[in-house]
């Protein structure tokens, strides 16, 4: 019988070599199928880094920042995103960790300084951080720098370019929320008490908001300088934390006119006066023969949330007029100050670097020290400008750019007293009214 080629074994050899070619095609198919399905994976997470990538650039290009939308009250902050800063000649780019919040910053929320800038703008004139980059001539500072600066607006971002010479390392012990502090209140005081009034031993000064970031700069100024007398005036509740600070301390709320020629009949040398007012003529009224009187900023004007004409009206109106022979027959003086002027305007930055170094060889000495009310995050701005509206700070409230903002507490809640202003006159025999910060201007 002849073989079927169903069972020769070339038959059979010949559908085992298909078998296994079958087996290898399907082999090749799934391997394919699999490269295939990797291939896929890998672009996909290939164009999600790129995906990021690109989030992450378009992310650096922008950053976090307290936005002034126009001039008025609280209404008027918000934070949002801003392009990042473009660094040019003479200047540092600063990653922010701490902004100051001063009294000006209110005025420039309301519209009543000269020459406000056209919203929307950021606000704030101080912080602290590390320098990031540094542009064409800017000898002395090195990326990685913890520092200190000025600016002209633009200080409550995450991220600030900064002139050169209003840019000042930190020492090494100094907070960033401390340097936040440090830099606008005691070049201020300092400039007041030495540049200006040339205060020397055994003199007097009157100051007042002495628990305010300028009057707690001053106080501590004049305990370097021997048998200096520092009288103060502040509301009743900051008294327990200040007292140590100065020699003589008066409630706001009483003649503190009569208080301190009982002690001193001739009046004081040094009156340091950020009220303005009907404190103008009490001031003057204070001075001994060659004394001086420095008008430092007129919160009295301020009495709302928002500018007010008749505030300001009412103002001036208690201000006594200087009669220049007065003044010449009593050998007293009378001057005005304003730093940002000094900074931004007159340009003083010899002088500016001058009183700097002198005042960080003072904190290395441990002989002054920056007091920080309390931290608030950007988002928590309008808090933070309330408790300066309730006069409740006891030194500078800084803004803490890296931290998370909390619930508020009861007592701190920012919807029953929206009227209050810094140094506005508190009403007679309220003694649990909260104190103003001093006016920078």
């Amino acid at each position: 019988m002849t073989p079927s080629a169903a069972t020769s074994p070339r038959a059979s050899g010949r559908r085992g070599g298909e078998r296994r070619g079958v087996q290898q095609v399907s082999d090749m198919a799934k391997e394919g199928a699999d490269m295939t399905e990797e291939t896929e994976c890998m672009i996909n997470r290939n164009a999600g880094k790129d995906a990021e990538s690109a989030e992450s650039s378009g992310d650096a290009k922008e950053m976090r920042a307290v936005i002034l939308t126009g001039f008025g009250g609280l209404n008027k902050l918000r934070l949002g995103k801003k392009a990042m800063p473009e660094l040019r000649d003479g200047e540092v780019k600063i990653r922010v960790k701490a902004c100051g919040l001063n009294f000006l910053d209110l005025l420039v929320r309301q519209g009543t300084i000269d020459n406000p800038p056209k919203p929307p703008v950021i606000p704030g004139f101080e912080c602290s951080g590390i320098v990031e980059s540094v542009g064409e001539n800017t000898a002395g500072l090195e990326i990685g720098d913890r520092v200190m600066a000025f600016v002209n607006y633009n200080a409550w971002a995450e991220v600030v370019c900064a002139p050169v010479d209003f840019v000042y390392k930190m020492p090494d012990r100094m907070t960033f929320a401390e340097a936040a502090a440090f830099s606008l209140n005691f070049v201020a005081a300092y400039m007041m008490l030495f540049e200006v009034a040339n205060l020397r031993e055994g003199m007097s000064v009157l100051v007042h908001s002495a628990g305010g970031g300028v009057g707690l700069a001053v106080a501590q100024l004049c305990s370097t300088v021997p048998n200096v007398t520092v009288f103060g005036t502040a509301s009743c509740f900051k008294h327990a934390a200040i007292r140590d600070s100065v020699t003589h301390l008066f409630d706001r709320n009483i003649d503190y006119m009569q208080e301190v020629k009982k002690i001193s009949p001739e009046g004081v040398d040094i009156v340091l006066d950020c009220l303005c007012g009907e404190n103008t003529g009490k001031g003057l009224s204070l001075l001994k023969p060659l004394g001086i009187y420095i008008l430092y900023g007129a919160s009295n004007m301020v009495t709302g949330e928002t500018k007010s004409f008749f505030s300001f009206a009412k103002s001036w109106w208690q201000v006594e007029k200087v009669n220049p022979i007065k003044l010449y027959e009593e050998n007293k003086v009378i001057a005005g100050f304003s730093l940002l002027n000094i900074l931004f305007k007159h340009r003083k930055s010899g002088l500016l670097k001058s009183v700097m170094e002198k005042l960080l060889r003072l904190y290395e000495q441990k002989k002054i020290k920056p007091v920080v009310d309390s931290l608030w995050a950007l988002e928590e701005v309008k808090e933070a400008m309330q408790r300066i509206h309730d006069r409740g700070n006891i030194g500078k409230l800084i803004l803490d750019v890296e931290k998370t903002p909390t619930p508020l507490m009861a007592s701190d809640s920012t919807e029953t007293s929206e009227a209050g202003e810094e140094e506005e006159e508190e009403p007679e025999g309220d003694n649990e009214s909260k104190e103003r910060m001093p006016f920078i201007h």
